[in-house]
């Protein structure tokens, strides 16, 4: 989808069904899981709607609806907040909104799903923001997270894709760092009111897609817990396990049948947060990204699996070589793992699927994103011109265009889809 015009100056507590049902209502559920004919576990694997095993192999729709510093080019300005009052300072409250506008449309199209179907894409992870759920002012929009699901899903739908549905940043925090939108802490799990709010909004989605095969299934919390947190982590973990316990209670009264995905703690790689197995519906997700690609990366992921008899899933990786991308994809084949890598689609950047150009002048704003901001005189003092500033935007909304944008081959042939 093209981007508008702009003018000149302006830019581009419930007690669960699963406690409490009786037998009939669980045939009752799994009749309706039947007939929702949604992909289900089945001891280590997942089977899809016809009964046949299938193996998970995708990628992120990430910057998307999560926007990311690095992906920006704004090194330290890093969340979606910050960029969001950066570009405000740059261009102002209309501009804003336009290029938001904009960037929702022109990053990931229909183009996009269709090149990663053709490509051997089975599924797309979708990270976004909770505000989008809220009333609160996100990316230009209010309350717009069903507008943007629904399009993506029905795009996937068309090319038979399925959509991991993945809550990157959750009220109060849940990591502690910029890839939450957070303040520095993971607040979520020492706030009641966030708590109730992520349960709330995930028994909306739940209800919005329960009956939809496209939907794979629901990924609650994405990377609880920075390594900054790990001297208090036996504390962290057991609360984290006890808000699973909570929100797959609560999500269960409405969606019975989707798959439920859990994050380890510690940036998602530490398992020692499942106390316990929660449910007979889930996956178990792990991501982990630069080090030497050998079984004993993965080894005690396998031992999971092995002795609990679940799926498991690698819910991020990459960002590395071709030759790495390779290696560490073959040894996750080899071991039946479904993977999905990060990231599908980046500015300047070799290290994953999709590649579109850096304009000309964007490093100005790199540079101003690198600049003392810390009291007004500053952010006047240190403002670039704003009309090379309003070009450089423009032309990242034309250059991120699927049409505009070029497959990177040799990361694409490391995943084993193929360019037709």
């Amino acid at each position: 989808m093209k981007k508008n015009k702009i003018i000149p100056l302006l830019l581009t507590g419930v007690i669960s069904i699963l406690t409490s049902c009786n037998e009939a209502e669980v045939n009752s559920n799994n009749k309706e899981a039947n007939k929702t004919n949604v992909v289900r576990t089945d001891g280590k694997q997942l089977i899809a709607s016809e009964g046949n095993p299938i193996i998970l192999k995708g990628t992120n729709l990430g910057n998307w609806l999560v926007p990311e510093g690095y992906m920006f080019k704004m090194n330290q300005v890093n969340s979606p907040r910050k960029i969001n009052e950066l570009l405000y300072e740059l261009i102002g409250p209309d501009s804003l909104k336009l290029f938001w506008d904009d960037y929702l449309n022109n990053y990931i199209s229909q183009d996009d799903i269709k090149f990663l179907k053709r490509i051997g894409c089975n599924h797309i992870r979708l990270p976004f923001h909770y505000k989008l759920f809220t009333d609160d002012l996100y990316m230009g929009k209010r309350n717009a997270g069903f507008k943007y699901f629904d399009r993506v899903i029905e795009w996937c739908r068309e090319e038979n894709i399925y959509v991991l549905l993945d809550m990157h940043c959750a009220p109060g925090g849940q990591t502690g760092d910029n890839i939450d939108d957070s303040y520095g802490y993971p607040y979520l799990f020492q706030s009641l009111s966030s708590q109730d709010l992520l349960s709330e909004i995930w028994v909306k989605i739940a209800d919005k897609y329960k009956n939809d095969p496209i939907v794979i299934g629901y990924d609650i919390i994405n990377e609880p817990f920075a390594h900054y947190f790990v001297e208090e982590i036996e504390d962290y973990n057991h609360k984290l396990f006890m808000l699973y316990q909570r929100i797959i209670k609560d999500m269960r009264q409405v969606d019975p049948n989707h798959i439920i995905f859990l994050n380890g703690s510690v940036w998602s790689g530490n398992f020692d947060v499942f106390e316990d197995i929660i449910d007979d519906n889930i996956v178990y997700e792990f991501h982990k990204y630069w080090f030497d690609v050998n079984q004993d990366a993965i080894q005690v992921y396998l031992d999971f699996r092995e002795e609990h008899q679940v799926p498991v899933y690698i819910g991020e990786t990459g960002e590395n070589t071709d030759k790495w991308v390779t290696d560490f994809r073959i040894l996750l084949d080899d071991f039946n793992i479904n993977w999905c890598f990060w990231p599908y689609k980046k500015m300047n950047n070799t290290r994953g699927i999709m590649n579109f150009k850096e304009p000309e002048n964007y490093h100005l704003i790199s540079e101003y994103a690198e600049s003392n901001r810390s009291s007004y005189v500053n952010i006047r003092k240190n403002r670039p011109d704003i009309l090379k500033v309003q070009a450089a935007l423009n032309d990242f909304l034309e250059n991120c265009l699927y049409e505009n944008s070029y497959p990177n081959t040799g990361y694409i042939k490391g995943l084993n889809f193929e360019i037709k």
